[in-house]
């Protein structure tokens, strides 16, 4: 068995789809320490730029002397802090909905809310290029899968008519995280209103950017609807660690009871809990900084018109590259490794085959000679 799976390495390799990790040294901005070397980087998904605020440290140091490391034990157990009490409260009054409920990732979230919502004789609708999370919650879930085109309003509605299921949830990336594009979301409300289902937005990628103080994509649209579950993700534009899912109280109340990923884990340290409750204002003064960031979009996108480069419709921080083949996304990266920029090539499965790219994620922690320097650089390599 093990020489089968050194075959698949090399296989992987031979094929350049062979992932490899960088150490970093510095903590998470525009310049980091990776390696022994000093890099610009265009990676993170630190939106706001608030992983290294000083309060949210601050808030951290005493997070960790009031209620230590570790949290000890799971939630139903002896592991939920008033801490944690206090962020789900704060969360849900932040995103104006009933409830919330936290977990320790996005990616647990998501694989905890499906099944417990959905099973054996239910079915679930998902875009195609739906985060793997939402793919995975689907499967853990044995409900039956339709995997419907790319923003597909009409398939969506096809699949909605046809379904005899008792239960439906229609899943969607909100901000698609490898395109940067945004679900047509108002239409599928309408949808899910109209053929009883339920819709689990993902929006990872759009808490913190969009909408009236940073409240995401369901504030940016104006959407308030009872069907409407919406996880946001505490490690991007929050700047700090975990997520939750927030709507309708019964729903809410339902999934403490049955997600098995907020159940049978051990709750996040209180230290980070207490740290969330710093970066929600954060997030909801922050317009000067979602203002910097559109800024240096409409930058990046102008800066690269006309050129040979293929962009991508994003009108998000997410500004994908795309290139085509693998070879040529790493020889691209490659190349801006060795201009001191750390910009990632992104290859399938994460994508579709073919669509290899460079991924540009930029924050409010940029500034516009950062931005120009990538600019320059690609433009010479065109």
């Amino acid at each position: 068995m093990i020489e089968h799976y050194a075959q698949q390495l090399r296989a992987l390799k031979e094929s350049d789809s062979l992932r490899q990790r960088k150490s970093v040294a510095s903590p998470c901005g525009p310049i980091i320490e990776v390696e022994g070397r000093t890099l610009l980087s265009f990676c993170s998904n630190d939106y706001l730029g608030l992983a290294n605020h000083p309060a949210l440290i601050q808030a951290a140091q005493e997070g960790a002397e009031r209620y230590g490391v570790g949290a000890g034990a799971s939630h139903l157990v002896s592991g939920h802090s008033i801490a944690h009490e206090a962020l789900e409260a704060a969360l849900a009054a932040f995103m104006r909905l009933p409830a919330a409920l936290f977990f320790s990732t996005g990616y647990m979230a998501n694989i905890g809310i499906i099944p417990a919502l959905v099973g054996r004789h239910d079915v679930i609708i998902s875009d195609k290029l739906n985060h793997a999370c939402l793919v995975d919650g689907a499967l853990l879930s044995r409900a039956e899968h339709i995997r419907i085109p790319h923003a597909d309003l009409n398939a969506l509605e096809d699949a909605l008519k046809k379904s005899r299921a008792k239960r439906k949830l229609v899943a969607t990336d909100a901000v698609f995280s490898m395109d940067g594009d945004i679900a047509p979301l108002p239409q599928m409300v309408a949808l899910c209103e109209k053929h009883g289902a339920l819709l689990l937005i993902d929006d990872a990628h759009g808490f913190g950017v969009l909408g009236e103080g940073g409240r995401g994509s369901l504030s940016h649209f104006g959407i308030k609807s009872d069907c409407v579950l919406v996880m946001g993700t505490l490690g991007k534009a929050a700047g700090v660690s975990g997520a939750f899912v927030a709507g309708h109280a019964t729903l809410i109340a339902y999934l403490m009871q049955r997600a098995r990923t907020a159940i049978f884990t051990t709750a996040t340290p209180p230290l980070l809990a207490h740290t969330l409750l710093s970066a929600l204002p954060l997030i909801e003064a922050a317009e000067d900084r979602r203002a910097h960031l559109r800024a240096l979009i409409e930058a990046f996108r102008s800066a690269l018109s006309g050129s040979a480069y293929q962009l991508a419709d994003s009108p998000t921080p997410i500004q994908p590259i795309i290139v085509g083949e693998n070879s040529a996304a790493l020889a691209l990266q490659q190349a801006l490794d060795e201009k001191g920029l750390w910009v990632p090539a992104i290859r399938p499965p994460t994508v579709p085959s073919g669509q290899a790219r460079l991924r540009v994620s930029l924050s409010a922690a940029h500034r516009f000679e950062h931005l120009e320097q990538l600019t320059t650089a690609l433009l010479e390599l065109a």
